[in-house]
């Protein structure tokens, strides 16, 4: 199948795993009245288009909590594949909306993680894997194993999307980042190892975590995103994963001119390198 043409990024949300604001109305430093400052749990959404054809080729990465609401905000109906980068919950827990498109389009949705993640997700959610004896629900989700290096053909309507995946360190476990052409995904880590950093070079754009101005076990602090981003030189990067700490207006103010805070509904063209909003 040819390339998809063009290739669209959607941020879905890039909050922190309680999201902002946190439950409780707690807002930290972030004004509840600017709206970019709401943020749902992280999640990609990625569509490729091809002219002449309405319906887009569309990759998900991540199932969070929030998967219903950015969904229906994004006006997904269907799903060629659904990818992960890791196993904790503000990742995964909205899994079980996937039943939805595979009943709505009778075919079950092909999702891909590592073995690492595979070992803790398919036993949580076994029922969307395997039907249970005496079950009148059938299963809802294809299991692919993607681990660091690989790279994944997504066919679909509006052509294929080429998705690489590459090593990152999440405090005391792994999870992978993603690239597509001159863009990349890199949500939870707390470093990346050597054998990533040739995936993460001569980027247009780079989503990066930056979860707060202080360090942390297992994310990156705002101070290292923006070390690895001077290092690592991307035309753009987008911070991404921002807690209660991270005012949108301040960050944007006081971030380098190639740097900007990402926020829920944020899009990407990745064809041409550029945020178109």
């Amino acid at each position: 199948m040819p390339a998809a043409q063009r290739i669209i990024a959607t941020i879905l949300g890039c909050g922190s795993s309680g999201g902002v604001p946190r439950i409780g109305n707690i807002w930290g430093a972030c004004d509840p009245n600017e709206p970019r400052n709401r943020r749902r749990r992280c999640s990609l959404l990625l569509e490729g288009f091809t002219e002449g054809i309405t319906a887009p080729t569309r990759v998900l990465i991540d199932t969070g909590c929030d998967l219903r609401e950015q969904l229906l905000e994004a006006e997904v109906d269907r799903l060629d594949a659904v990818l992960y980068t890791h196993e904790h919950a503000d990742h995964t827990h909205g899994i079980d909306d996937l039943r939805v498109l595979a009943l709505n389009n009778r075919r079950r949705v092909n999702v891909y993680f590592t073995q690492e993640a595979a070992a803790r997700i398919v036993p949580s959610f076994a029922y969307c894997f395997t039907a249970p004896a005496g079950s009148d629900y059938p299963p809802i989700l294809n299991q692919h194993i993607i681990e660091p290096g690989d790279t994944l053909e997504v066919d679909g309507p509006g052509g294929t999307i080429t998705v690489r995946a590459f090593d990152q360190i999440h405090g005391n476990i792994n999870s992978l980042g993603f690239r597509v052409g001159g863009f990349a995904y890199s949500c939870d880590l707390s470093a990346l190892p050597p054998q990533a950093l040739p995936s993460v070079s001569n980027l247009d754009i780079w989503v990066l975590d930056a979860l707060r101005p202080t360090p942390h076990p297992s994310h990156l602090s705002l101070p290292e995103s923006l070390r690895l981003i001077e290092q690592l030189a991307p035309r753009q990067a987008v911070l991404t994963n921002l807690h209660i700490d991270l005012d949108y207006t301040e960050l944007l103010a006081t971030t380098p001119p190639n740097v900007q805070p990402a926020f829920d509904g944020m899009k990407i063209d990745v064809t041409a390198g550029r945020v178109l909003d």
